[in-house]
């Protein structure tokens, strides 16, 4: 009989479809059933080879070699998922598989995961696509339903691989010229570098700022309470002879109520969440970084099926969602959110404008719950806060919107205007989610035309503020929107921008960022995100073009017109390369030089050249300066032990017989006194004991025989006689 096979992304993703398709036969690698067999990658298990994979020399970086530009790149099986690789493969080639069925992650990347694989073991059957944005019971079979053709998403994979190679191209012949030519660890990107740049020019202008002091005016009346603001002039006015005039006019004057004029407004919630939108507001909200927001989106997705496809640049649903959206609602339980969506439920869901739009969905929709009941002491505090986000993001949408009167009181005294908005509320709307208590309604009417006695006047200050550094939250919007932080007037430029979708893509900036961190090329201080001297040193270096923004989001654009089939791939590949040579070139034959700013003073006892300090997650080591030397000597390694003070890892430094443990909190430990208190501890039974302790008595447990006569149930029951 014959089979398909099914080849989903990740394990998780894979055992759910195989419950789904009721395949229970589990082996190694893969679950088989009646008519299917799943199987999984772990992301990646292709990728692009090396350079040496060319030739031999290339496993020397030479400034000399450069450009590498091969006719065709080529995939090789990534080593430390090989075995997994190895039973995909066999899969495949069966004879009894007669179908394969791609369902890894819906989009670029995950077309890129499967067609490689498929690539690599060279096997020539019908290809299928399953194409879903959430992981529920009912999503997979309606996706399994309606199965497309792998034909259709041939560009998809195109551009994928379009992506893929120009950053091979433009990446390792920039980054193997950066290094060599300056002999230190250097690197640039097509995202990677433009990004370093906006975060340099808001360096700049916070540098260059200089601070102006303006003035304003406040007025309080008599039986009125707000505050009037001087209107006859700009809010800031930066001349303060002319205030101090103008306040010595009004002062112990009257008001006249001079209009008094109202509008009634609506205020309509925020779109539905993207992923950059969400994470922005979960680090502004619970100062979680880009990655961590997208990790656990990924577990509420795969794990929980709470959530549906996380990986999405949209904020809104295609009208085939909207007859699910019942369902959805039914399957909100966090207790906060029960009330508004039973009262949603009551009337018929009608799409509009606001949320439902097909022609602004590409591949997925917004991130909105699922069908699928989640309680939430199943989810731990963070996954919580993720997904009621969403939840009440879903529910706001749902809502009317907050209406109000707007009500605008404008007074004259002598010649000068003030004025003062006031909002009542009429209807909260969406707002009664998080606010029950309308606002008490004031009326201004009788009071047109009247004299009113001025009870204060006070002169405001200020001073003009710089631009904020960048945080994680601003830093992901000026990637997505980097024209509005490029200081040009030309038009096409952030046309051009716009059209691209900015930086990279909602799947890959909290990446970029935490390469950015990685590099050592940027830093937090605080919140604030801030160039290191090595980040600006590379800035120097690079290609003036690599800084751009215009120059990948080009890219990007192009990227797209190659999935939309509106340009030849071989066309983009061409431009690449011939772009990779202008990039070595121009480090070739630069003058500028890099200076460390890790050396130590200390000497490399192989050649005598400088050793530097080198920080990475096993631990710090001196380097010696000479990548051709290549000399290294670990200071410290980090450990599993934890601190008693702050509980974080510990590392363990200096030679045997005299290692001591320290912490970033400063506290520090030698080894003997470590010793003795891990001793101590484990003699007073530590969490490992307490657990094989718990393991010891379930297992007696279950072999002893109970004496109900010592149930106190039992013999406050010995008398009732059951038939």
């Amino acid at each position: 009989m014959s089979k398909r096979l099914i080849l989903a992304e990740k394990p998780s993703v894979g055992k759910e479809i195989a419950r789904v398709l009721k395949c229970h036969n589990k082996n190694n690698g893969y679950i088989e059933g009646k008519d299917s067999i799943v199987t999984w990658a772990f992301g990646h298990l292709v990728t692009l080879g090396d350079p040496d994979i060319y030739n031999e020399k290339y496993k020397n970086w030479s400034l000399n070699d450069l450009p590498i530009l091969p006719d065709k790149l080529k995939t090789k099986v990534i080593g430390k998922t090989s075995k997994q690789y190895s039973i995909v493969k066999k899969l495949m080639l069966r004879k009894d598989v007669n179908e394969i069925v791609i369902a890894t992650d819906a989009g670029r990347e995950g077309e890129l995961v499967a067609r490689w694989i498929i690539e690599k073991v060279k096997v020539k059957k019908p290809v299928k696509r399953l194409w879903i944005s959430s992981v529920t019971d009912k999503a997979i079979r309606e996706g399994f339903n309606h199965l497309k053709p792998g034909s259709q998403y041939e560009n998809l994979f195109k551009s994928a691989t379009a992506r893929a190679e120009s950053d091979w191209l433009v990446g390792i012949n920039g980054t193997r010229a950066l290094t060599t030519k300056h002999n230190a660890q250097l690197s640039l990107g097509r995202v990677q570098t433009p990004t370093l740049s906006l975060i340099n020019q808001r360096e700049e202008l916070i540098k260059k700022f200089k601070p102006k002091k303006y003035y304003g005016i406040k007025i309080n009346v008599k039986d009125i309470d707000v505050s009037f603001i001087f209107k006859s002039e700009p809010s800031r006015i930066f001349d303060e002879e002319k205030i101090d005039m103008v306040i010595s006019e009004i002062k112990g004057k009257d008001a006249i109520v001079n209009n008094i004029s109202k509008k009634s407004k609506k205020e309509y919630s925020k779109k539905l969440y993207d992923l950059t939108s969400l994470q922005r507001d979960a680090f502004n909200k619970y100062g979680y970084s880009p990655k961590m927001t997208l990790s656990i989106m990924q577990r509420l997705y795969e794990s929980y099926k709470a959530l549906t496809y996380p990986r999405t640049d949209s904020n809104y649903l295609t009208n085939d969602i909207v007859p699910t959206i019942k369902e959805r609602l039914k399957a909100i339980q966090p207790a906060q959110y029960r009330k508004a969506a039973f009262n949603i439920m009551k009337s018929p869901i009608k799409a509009n404008k606001n949320f439902v739009n097909d022609s602004k969905v590409s591949d997925h929709h917004a991130i909105i719950p699922t069908e699928q009941v989640v309680m939430n002491s199943d989810l731990s505090i963070d996954e919580r806060r993720i997904y009621e986000m969403v939840v009440g993001r879903f529910l706001e949408v749902l809502m009317p919107p907050c209406e109000y009167e707007e009500t605008v009181l404008t007074l004259k005294i002598e010649k000068h205007i003030f004025e003062a908005k006031y909002k009542n509320i009429i209807s909260l709307g969406y707002r009664s989610i998080y606010n029950s208590e309308e606002s008490t309604k004031k009326t201004f009417n009788q009071i047109k035309g009247k004299i009113l006695n001025v009870t204060n006047v006070k002169k405001t200050n200020g001073e003009t503020k710089p631009p904020a550094y960048f945080n994680e939250a601003t830093l992901l919007d000026a990637m997505e929107n980097p024209s509005k932080y490029i200081h040009d007037d030309k038009k096409e430029l952030k046309n051009i921008l716009t059209e691209s979708g900015g930086l990279g893509t909602v799947a890959t900036r909290a990446d970029i960022i935490e390469k950015l961190y990685n590099t050592k090329y940027m830093e937090k201080k605080g919140k604030d995100i801030k160039l290191t001297k090595k980040g600006n040193q590379v800035l120097e270096l690079v290609p003036f073009e690599m800084k751009s923004p215009l120059l990948t989001a080009k890219w990007e654009k192009d990227l797209r017109r190659i999935e939309n089939g509106k340009l030849q791939k071989k066309d983009f590949i061409k431009e690449m390369k011939e772009y990779a040579k202008i990039v070595v070139n121009e480090i070739k034959n630069g003058e500028k030089e890099f200076q460390h700013d890790n050396l130590t003073g200390k000497k490399c006892p192989e050649c005598g050249k400088p050793l530097m300090s080198v920080d990475n997650k096993y631990g710090k080591s001196l380097v010696c300066v000479d990548r051709e030397c290549g000399y290294r000597e670990r200071i410290s390694k980090v450990t599993n032990a934890r601190c008693p003070v702050c509980h974080k890892k510990l590392s363990l430094r200096g030679t045997k017989g005299n290692q001591i443990f320290t912490c970033a909190c400063g506290y520090k430990e030698s080894m003997t006194a470590f010793e003795k208190r891990k001793k101590e501890r484990n003699s007073k039974g530590g969490k490992n004991d307490y657990k094989n302790y718990l393991k010891k008595e379930n297992k007696n447990k279950k072999n002893e025989v109970i004496d109900i006569g010592e149930n106190p149930f039992a013999k406050a029951l010995g008398g009732l006689k059951i038939d």
